[in-house]
Parts: structure tokens; C-alpha cells; sequence
């Protein structure tokens, strides 16, 4: 089969074995909860695994100009989600009237607000580290969920998707050490769960011919990892977790210093729960009573 075909099978799948209900657009879906209680399990295990049981949850939503101060739009645009809000007067609501009844484009209607979509679980902390870090810098454990354009017709590239994050914010020497120490730990984490991680050199997905250079720069500097197993036989293998290093760049943005008055540097772990989850599936079956014992008690809720 070829990759578009095992991709359809397997949503076929879901849909069937009532884990997923299509939403007629390409990425987005209702989630059962035969699917639910598996992310819950999932949430409690990593809890269980990095120790960290206090967690921030944001909003699927944050003011537009972290968006705009986080430099996304600069390097990803084209997955940026923005909220739009009808702010007219009645005579403007009865012409978008006129022109839904007609089945036209009534965008020309809508303002932008100063929200948007959240397109990584870490983006709406930085503003609240602005100033002085405490004393050995803030590691926060969070989860939100994100928002991407990006349709697909793949079940593992969703539009909306939770993330879980622990983010380090610190000296450049303190937040690497927390990252390598995380990169046996997090493949032992999967390879709890049943599965067979590899650890890949990785980039963002940037626009444009700017962007190739820019990934090209990450993966010169090894900023980006991911934990990536195969769903598919055909095709690469999908990310499920990401080790990311950012420098300076949100210090910078948002003016976090460490005690020692120098600009702060970041990292991040993420947990992708929605794609970790279908992993399992994929690897298991259908069936989560059936999952081997070791996987079904980690899971446990």
C-alpha cells in the first residue's frame, strides 16, 4: 500500500472501533471516550514519570501579540490560527446575511481580534517569566491545546491537538544538562509504553526558501530532537516527543534574565498526547483490554 492508502485504512479504523468521529475537515475530529480515557492514562503516567505533578493549563487561546512578540510569524505563518469576530453595526449583519443566504464568502465581515490560537503548549508561559528568574532558574510542567493549519488527511497530523511540556528556563549550561538528561529518560519512556523510539536531529517546519536556511541552521546546532516511531510502512516515521533547545530567543523576546542579570536561555520537552496515543493503537490493536499487561497498568487511571 502506499503511504495515502495506510493512512486512509487506519482512519478507517478509528472510525470503526469508535476512537474517532469525523468532523467533515481534514485533521479534525471528535474523540470518544475509549480515546479519552486512554490520553487521561497517558497524562498520569507522564506526571509519574517526570516527577512533576503541578501543571499549568493555559487556554487553547493567548493574546495575538505573543505570537507576534514569539517571532512565529516570521518563521511559520502559515500554520498560525488568529481569532475573527464579527464587530459590525445591524445594516453590516444584515449584508452578512445577504451573503450567507447566497453561499458567498462573507469574510469581508469578520475583524481580527487580539487573541489567537495557541501553535505550541510553551508559547503563553514566557510573558509570565518576564523580569528575574528565582534562584536556579523555573522548570513548569504545562499542557494547553494547540492549533495548527495544517490539514491532512493523515489521523496522526491533527489541526488540534493537545500537548503536554516541561519547559526549563535557566543558564545556557543548566538548560542543556536538564535536556541531555532527559534523552535516555524520554526513549525509556516509550519504550515503557511498547514502543521502538528513535532519537533523529530534527527542524521546525519553517516557510519559504528563509525558512530552509533556518532549518538548516537548527539542525547545524542540533537545537531540535525528536522521538520518532513507525505507524507507517510506507512513508517516514512520526514524531511523538521533541527535545528542543531555543537559546536566547524568548529570553530575549520577553525580557527573562537569570539572577546573574545575564539573559535567560530555554528548552523544552514536549509530549505529543493525541499522536503518542495513536502510536499505541497502531502497536497494539484495537482493543486496550488486550494491550500487553506492563502497558495497561501504566495507563491505569
Amino acid at each position: 500500500m502506499t503511504r495515502e492508502e495506510e493512512q486512509k485504512v487506519f482512519l478507517d479504523q478509528l472510525v470503526e472501533h469508535r476512537f474517532f468521529i469525523p468532523m467533515d475537515s481534514p485533521g479534525l475530529f471528535a474523540r470518544t471516550s475509549k480515546f479519552e480515557n486512554l490520553i487521561k492514562g497517558l497524562e498520569e503516567f507522564i506526571v509519574k514519570a517526570t516527577g512533576e505533578e503541578e501543571v499549568t493549563y493555559f487556554p487553547p487561546v493567548m493574546p495575538r501579540k505573543i505570537l507576534e512578540k514569539s517571532g512565529f510569524m516570521d518563521s511559520m505563518p502559515h500554520l498560525a490560527g488568529l481569532v475573527s469576530c464579527f464587530c459590525g453595526n445591524e445594516r453590516s449583519l444584515l449584508e452578512l446575511k445577504e451573503q450567507l443566504a447566497k453561499g458567498e464568502d462573507w469574510s469581508a465581515f469578520l475583524s481580527m481580534t487580539d487573541l489567537s490560537h495557541a501553535p505550541a503548549a510553551c508559547y503563553p508561559l514566557y510573558p509570565t517569566c518576564t523580569g528575574t528568574l528565582p534562584p536556579g532558574g523555573r522548570l513548569v510542567h504545562l499542557g494547553t491545546t494547540c492549533f495548527r493549519h495544517e490539514p491532512s488527511p493523515d489521523p496522526t497530523r491533527m489541526q488540534s491537538f493537545r500537548m503536554r511540556e516541561l519547559v526549563r528556563i535557566d543558564t545556557p549550561d543548566n538548560v542543556l544538562k536538564w535536556r541531555e538528561s532527559w534523552f535516555e529518560r524520554a526513549i525509556q519512556f516509550l519504550q515503557d509504553l511498547g514502543l521502538n523510539p528513535e532519537r533523529v536531529e530534527a527542524s521546525d517546519p519553517f516557510f519559504g526558501r528563509g525558512g530552509r536556511v533556518m532549518a538548516n541552521n537548527q539542525r547545524e546546532q542540533k537545537l531540535k530532537f525528536e522521538l520518532v516511531v513507525k505507524v507507517y510502512e510506507a512513508g517516514p516515521s512520526l514524531a511523538v516527543m521533541s527535545l528542543n533547545y531555543h537559546q536566547d530567543h524568548f529570553g530575549k523576546q520577553f525580557e527573562i534574565k537569570t539572577v546573574d542579570g545575564e539573559t535567560a536561555h530555554s528548552g523544552c520537552m514536549g509530549f505529543g498526547l493525541e499522536r503518542i496515543v495513536l502510536a499505541l493503537i497502531q502497536r497494539h490493536g484495537f482493543s486496550p483490554d488486550s494491550w500487553p499487561k506492563q502497558v495497561r497498568e501504566l495507563l491505569s487511571h
